[in-house]
């Protein structure tokens, strides 16, 4: 460690991500005493403030991480295949947020709240999950470690922010120009996503599921520890700028109430409970937006099978879902010596 913290560098820093992963550094008080940040050719001249300071962008190269010790990359998975060994080779330990190391087996993939010890067998790199997937672990874990989990079945409806800062665009634009009498215009997405909803998340596969819903199935068998657990996913898009809602249908190995349920969630960390329906008191993404806490709420009992439970889950995609995990899987390692 240097004598006032840590040389960081961020990889894709003018990102929707990359930018947060910047703001999380500071928000959480992470000792770095250099953070260098890192984008294409053409982010050269852009700044982004830290710590009262405005740092400027460089150009990523084979060279840009002599002294580095710690890397998180969030600039997709062909920056990573070619980067993040380059990094690692260097001596830094690398969080990336890509597809690109997930399910490699000599990589650990690692959610905090579910599995922090795995971070520690890293040999360089740590993948950092989807989003989607975050979320839904972080919720089931400790019903996962209490009574088991046979089967999860999950439809997502997951915001525009996910695919990132021109999505973002696209929707504000659509919306505009809808009010307007205009007609939409698309260009990132397959259809409207203004005012609208489609269950198209990645590219199809040949057994009819998308790239996403079957992240979902691996990363949380491989998290967990269990390939026996039966997963079922659908993604959904829809028109909502931050925050990715979950609806979770499990089925456990021993029977659990929703009220014991509930009480093994109020005692999770990173977990908080918000379930009074009556009073239309229930996690919404509005509500999640800017906060690092997955929200759970409409905890029921499933009456169609035996051992069923109900629950929705939200969170911000962004933060808990990228740069706060990021930034989370590192305070791990610092704690642990390992950095």
């Amino acid at each position: 460690m240097e004598r006032n913290g840590f040389k960081v560098a961020v990889v894709g820093a003018t990102g929707a991500v990359g930018n947060l992963m910047v703001k999380v550094l500071e928000e959480r008080a992470f000792p770095v005493s250099v953070l260098k940040l890192l984008a294409s050719e053409r982010s050269i001249g852009k700044t982004l403030g830290f710590r009262g300071s405005e740092i400027a962008v460089e150009e990523l190269t084979e060279d840009s991480f002599e002294s580095i010790q710690l890397a998180l990359f969030s600039a997709g998975g062909s920056i990573s295949k070619i980067f993040a060994p380059i990094a690692a080779r260097a001596g830094a330990v690398v969080i990336d947020n890509s597809n690109a190391w997930r399910m490699d087996p000599k990589v650990p993939l690692v959610v905090p709240e579910v599995n922090p010890d795995a971070a520690l067998s890293h040999s360089g790199i740590i993948a950092n999950p989807n989003c989607s997937t975050i979320q839904m672990v972080v919720a089931l874990k400790p019903i996962y470690d209490a009574v088991g989990i046979k089967r999860i079945v999950v439809t997502t409806f997951q915001a525009v922010s996910g695919t990132g800062k021109r999505a973002i665009e696209e929707l504000r634009t659509q919306v505009s120009d809808i009010m307007q009498g205009r007609e939409a215009v698309r260009e990132i997405y397959p259809h409207q996503i203004a005012f609208n909803c489609f269950p198209h998340i990645g590219p199809f596969l040949e057994n009819g599921f998308t790239e996403e819903e079957m992240k979902m199935v691996n990363e949380t068998r491989k998290m967990f520890d269990d390939a026996k657990i039966r997963i079922c996913a659908t993604t959904v898009r829809v028109p909502v700028i931050y925050g990715h809602s979950e609806s979770i249908n499990i089925e456990t190995e021993k029977p659990i109430s929703p009220e014991q349920a509930r009480r093994l969630l109020e005692a999770a960390p990173g977990v908080k409970v918000i379930d009074d329906p009556c009073n239309a008191s229930y996690p919404v993404p509005l509500s999640a937006a800017g906060k690092d806490d997955t929200l759970v709420g409409r905890i029921r009992r499933d009456p169609s099978v035996e051992n069923g439970l109900v629950m929705w889950v939200v969170a911000d995609n962004i933060r808990k879902g990228a740069a706060t995990n990021a930034v989370q899987i590192a305070e791990i390692l610092l704690s642990r010596g390992r950095l």
